[in-house]
């Protein structure tokens, strides 16, 4: 039975439903998403993940006997958008709990004006920042990523990988990119080799010559480009008609095809970048994608698909072992789910899950976009992506632990 969206976007009175009203034999849970906004194109695929998994847990019965009902709230990539909508899910839509948001700058203002305030389990499936770690949200915020604390390290072996020993920086002037700008630049500098510059933008502007121009001073290699399609998009585009850098590393929230479309393959083929991602012969990993392809064709080349899927799954299968959708209780079964010891749950198989906690049992679910091994912070442990563009494709080179 496919599953029905509610869309509560900030900037309407009242929730657009999609597909009919919920009844009062579904449990209704949120899905924070940017539909509109600089993530957008992060949001529209993200939500695929959600739907995936809300419609795997209704054709398993639901959760507590009843079918998972799902409200979208738009966080239009923005802070106070962002906090209004969660809002709204959690007291007008009276949602369990909440997958979101994708924007650290976004995730943190909604755990600690919302979720930590009204007592209600917040699951990101791409919130980052190593800020997050030790945000005192009463225990409500968790998330499906790795910290970017680890992305800094990751991407730092793999710059020095490809023989760079003097880069810049540039990254949009949020929690999300800082963190990893100040991770890299460690990491980096650690391994012997030179920041030339570092520097922030803010979202929006409609030219950044003067950011590049201050950049590209210092005779870097290259630029390291830490933000989102729609601003890196122009940043892209001046860099190369100024002729200020030719050669760009990109991050997570860069790997979008829709950049290679708006500035071309020649100009990008053999930009190099990372970003979270599960080993693609695991067994978690190879069932999601079968099931996702069955439901919306072949998986896009791009992040947090699956770790959105697996936030879902997350929540789902807290519901029902908490046997209630009291909230504190939800938030205090998450761990026990995600977990060892217990029986390993891979994508799919909510159904078993559901018989091994009717009968008392430990379950332990192995994620899609890796280990979802939940500790005392809300953080997950991960494996990075070294990726790279290729003939006008994002291709991934290999998937390793930082450090490794």
């Amino acid at each position: 039975m496919r599953s029905r969206i509610r869309l509560a976007l900030a900037a309407s009175a009242a929730a657009l439903l999609i597909g009919g009203a919920a009844s009062a034999d579904e449990v209704k849970i949120g899905a924070l998403m940017p539909m509109t906004g600089d993530l957008q194109a992060y949001g529209e695929t993200s939500l695929k993940g959600v739907m995936l998994a809300a419609d795997e847990i209704n054709a398993a019965g639901g959760v507590l006997g009843h079918k998972i009902d799902v409200s979208v709230g738009d966080t239009q990539t923005n802070p106070r958008a962002g906090v209004e909508a969660a809002r709204k899910l959690a007291n007008i839509e009276n949602v369990v709990g909440i997958v979101g948001a994708l924007r650290s700058g976004v995730s943190i203002p909604v755990a600690k004006s919302v979720s930590s305030a009204v007592g209600m389990t917040q699951i990101s499936s791409a919130s980052a920042s190593p800020e997050i770690t030790k945000l005192k949200d009463n225990d409500f915020l968790f998330r499906t990523v790795p910290s970017d604390a680890f992305q800094g390290v990751a991407l730092a072996q793999v710059v020095k990988e490809n023989g760079f020993g003097k880069v810049a920086t540039l990254y949009i002037d949020n929690d999300y990119s800082e963190g990893l700008a100040n991770s890299f630049a460690a990491s980096f500098e650690a391994l012997g080799r030179e920041i030339s510059k570092s520097l922030a933008y803010e979202p929006g502007n409609a030219s950044y010559r003067g950011e590049l121009s201050k950049v590209a001073g210092n005779g870097g290699e290259a630029l390291v480009l830490i933000g989102y399609p729609e601003n890196g998009i122009t940043i892209l585009r001046q860099s190369l008609e100024e002729g200020y850098f030719d050669k760009f590393i990109f991050t997570d929230g860069m790997k979008a095809p829709e950049i290679i479309e708006a500035i071309g393959a020649e100009h990008l083929n053999g930009s190099i970048g990372t970003s979270p991602e599960a080993a693609a012969d695991s067994d978690a990993a190879v069932r999601f994608r079968r099931a996702y392809a069955a439901k919306h064709g072949e998986l896009p080349p791009k992040p947090f698909i699956d770790s959105a899927y697996d936030a879902t799954i997350l929540l789902g299968l807290a519901i029902e072992k908490a046997g209630s959708t009291d909230r504190k209780a939800v938030r205090d079964a998450l761990r026990s789910v995600a977990n060892a010891p217990g029986t390993e749950i891979l994508p799919g198989e909510f159904a078993k899950a559901k018989e091994l906690i009717a009968d008392g049992k430990d379950i332990d679910y192995v994620g899609a976009s890796g280990s979802q091994e939940i500790d005392g912070d809300g953080d997950v442990s991960g494996t990075f992506a070294y990726w790279t563009i290729d003939d006008g494709q994002i291709k991934t080179l290999r998937v390793f632990e930082p450090g490794s």
